[in-house]
C-alpha cells in the first residue's frame, strides 16, 4: 500500500509538472542535448552542401535563383517600397522581377542590409547583375543558413514537444529519429543551400502554425499560417486543411460565429499589416497581385511530376485549351481532390487527421493546381515527415521519389555530388535504431509488395545512371527527364490516395472507440 500510494504521488507530481509545458518535456526525455547535436550536425550538412554550385551559376545573362534572390535584395534596398513590383526604368520586371508576396520582399530587404554592410557592391543597383564574387557568395549562403537555424530549426522544436508530449508510449530514441528526419530531409537542403532559395522561412512558419494547431492556439497557428502565406504563395497548398479543421473546431464550440469572427479578424489583421504600403492604391494592390499568379508561363513548364505534364504525352493540353480554360479546369480538379479530406475534418477535426489533411491539399495542389514546379514537392513532402513516425514506409518512398523527381534540375546546377551524399546521410539515419523499430512495428507488406518496391528502386537507380551516363537522341532531347516524370506521378498518385484513406480510416476508428465506451 505504501508502494501504491508513493507512486500516486510521484504521478500527481509528474502530472502537475506536465502543465509546465516544453521544458518539463525536454528535461524529462532528455530531448534538449540531442536536439542541439542533431541541428548542429544538420547545420554542418548544410554547410557542406553550400559550398557547392547554385542555380544559375556563371550562366548569363539571367543567371538563376541565386541571382534573383541578390537583385530582389538591392531592389529593396535602392527603390521606395512602392515601386517594388512595379515595371520602370529602375526596376525591369522581365529580369527577375519580384513575383513572391510581400513578406518575401521585407526578408530580401533584411538581408539586403547585411549584404550592404559588409559588400555595398553586391547590391548596387545596375552595376551588380551577375555579380558572384567570393565574398558575395559567402554572405548569400549564410543569409539562407541564418534563416534556417532562426525560424526552421525552433519550429521543428516546437512541433516535436507538441507532438510527443501527447505520445507518453513514444521512446527517446523514436523521438530523437524523427527530429533526425525533420532537420535532414534532403530534398529541402538540396534546394535551400545547393539550388538556392528560402523555402525555411515559409515551411518554418508552417510547422509553427501547424504545432499551435496540435496545442490548441489557434489564433496563433492562423497568424503564423498567413505570415507563410505571405511569404511564399505556394503555402496556399495547406490552406484547405486549415480552413477545414479549424471550421470543424469552430463548429464544436459554444459561439461558433464568435470563434470563425477572432479566427478571421487575426488572419485580416495579420495580411492588412503585411499588404499596408500596398493598401493606398488599387493600382498599387493589383500591381503586386498580378505578379504572384504566374498564369503567363502557362500550365507547366520543364518536367514535373503532376498529372497536367505526365498526360500530356498524350494529351496535347496546352494546343486543345486556351489559357482561360485551363485554369478552370485545373481550379475544379484541385478543389474536388482536395474535397474529400476538407469534409473528413469538418466533420471530425482530430490532431491526428489534420496532419493527413496537410498531406492530401498540399497533393491535390502538386498534382493538379496550374504552374507547379519541380520543389513544390517540398510541400507534400513536409506533413509527410511530420507524420514519418506513424507511416516511416511512405515517408521514405515519398521521400526517395521526390528526390528522384528533382534530379533533373539538380543536375543542371551540378550538384550531382551533393545529392549522392544527401540521398546516403538519409538513408543511414532512416536505417538507425529508431527507424528499424518503427519499420518492424509497421510491417504489414506481402512478399509481392516487396519485390515490386525491390523492383521500382532498381530501375530508378539504373535510370540515374542512364541519365548521367547516355545521350538522348537528338529527336527527344528530354527523352531521360520524361521518364522519370513518368516514374515519380504514379508513386505520387498512390501516396495521395493512401493518405486520404487513412484520413477517413481515422473517422471509422473514432466512431468504433466510442461505441466501444458507451458499451
Amino acid at each position: 500500500m505504501g508502494k501504491k500510494k508513493e507512486e500516486k504521488v510521484r504521478d500527481d507530481k509528474v502530472d502537475v509538472d506536465r502543465d509546465d509545458g516544453a521544458s518539463w518535456w525536454l528535461v524529462q526525455k532528455g530531448i534538449g542535448a540531442s536536439f542541439i547535436c542533431i541541428a548542429l550536425f544538420a547545420l554542418l550538412v548544410r554547410v557542406a552542401v553550400s559550398l557547392h554550385p547554385y542555380s544559375g551559376a556563371g550562366n548569363p545573362p539571367k543567371f538563376g535563383d541565386y541571382e534573383a534572390q541578390r537583385h530582389w535584395m538591392e531592389i529593396t534596398l535602392n527603390l521606395p517600397v512602392t515601386e517594388w513590383y512595379r515595371n520602370s526604368t529602375t526596376n525591369d520586371l522581365s529580369y527577375w522581377g519580384l513575383d513572391y508576396p510581400p513578406l518575401t520582399a521585407y526578408q530580401s530587404y533584411v538581408h539586403g542590409l547585411f549584404l550592404r554592410f559588409f559588400d555595398l557592391e553586391s547590391v548596387s543597383l545596375f552595376s551588380s547583375r551577375g555579380y558572384e564574387s567570393y565574398l558575395g557568395k559567402l554572405l548569400m549562403r549564410w543569409t539562407v543558413l541564418s534563416s534556417d537555424a532562426l525560424i526552421f530549426f525552433p519550429a521543428v522544436l516546437y512541433f516535436v514537444c507538441v507532438y510527443y508530449t501527447s505520445h507518453n508510449s513514444s521512446r527517446r530514441n523514436d523521438i530523437v529519429w524523427h527530429i533526425s528526419m525533420l532537420l535532414l530531409n534532403p530534398c529541402l537542403i538540396l534546394i535551400d543551400h545547393g539550388h538556392f532559395q528560402y523555402n525555411c522561412i515559409s515551411l518554418g512558419l508552417t510547422v509553427g502554425a501547424i504545432a499551435a494547431v496540435l496545442s490548441q492556439k489557434d489564433l496563433v497557428a492562423s497568424f503564423l499560417f498567413t505570415l507563410a502565406l505571405n511569404h511564399k504563395q505556394m503555402s496556399a497548398y495547406f490552406a484547405p486543411a486549415f480552413f477545414s479543421h479549424l471550421l470543424g473546431k469552430c463548429l464544436r464550440c459554444k459561439n461558433p460565429l464568435l470563434e470563425v469572427i477572432k479566427l478571421g479578424l487575426v488572419v485580416i489583421g495579420t495580411f492588412a499589416v503585411v499588404w499596408w504600403p500596398y493598401l493606398h492604391s488599387a493600382d498599387d494592390f493589383f500591381g503586386v497581385l498580378s505578379r504572384l499568379a504566374p498564369f503567363d508561363r502557362g500550365l507547366y513548364e520543364d518536367y514535373v511530376a503532376n498529372f497536367w505534364c505526365t498526360t500530356s504525352i498524350l494529351i496535347k493540353w496546352k494546343r486543345l485549351f486556351t489559357v482561360q480554360s485551363l485554369k478552370l479546369v485545373s481550379f475544379t480538379a484541385t478543389v474536388l481532390t482536395c474535397l474529400p479530406s476538407m469534409v473528413q475534418q469538418v466533420l471530425a477535426p482530430s490532431g491526428k487527421g489534420f496532419l493527413y489533411g496537410l498531406m492530401n491539399s498540399s497533393f491535390s495542389f502538386y498534382l493538379f493546381s496550374f504552374q507547379v514546379h519541380e520543389k513544390s514537392i517540398l510541400l507534400p513532402l513536409l506533413p509527410a515527415s511530420l507524420l514519418a513516425l506513424e507511416e516511416p514506409r511512405p515517408f521514405r518512398w515519398l521521400t526517395h521519389h521526390a528526390l528522384f523527381s528533382m534530379f533533373p534540375l539538380l543536375c543542371r546546377d551540378k550538384l550531382i555530388l551533393p545529392y549522392m551524399a544527401m540521398y546516403a546521410v538519409f538513408t543511414l539515419l532512416y536505417l538507425t535504431p529508431g527507424g528499424r523499430s518503427r519499420l518492424k512495428k509497421t510491417d504489414h507488406s506481402s512478399s509481392i509488395a516487396s519485390i515490386m518496391i525491390g523492383f521500382l528502386y532498381l530501375c530508378s537507380s539504373i535510370l540515374h545512371i542512364v541519365y548521367l551516363t547516355i545521350r538522348p537522341p537528338e529527336k527527344f532531347p528530354y527523352l531521360f527527364e520524361a521518364m522519370i516524370m513518368l516514374m515519380c506521378f504514379p508513386q505520387f498518385a498512390l501516396c495521395a490516395f493512401y493518405s486520404n484513406a487513412k484520413q477517413w480510416l481515422l473517422s471509422k476508428h473514432s466512431t468504433v472507440d466510442k461505441e466501444k465506451k458507451l458499451i
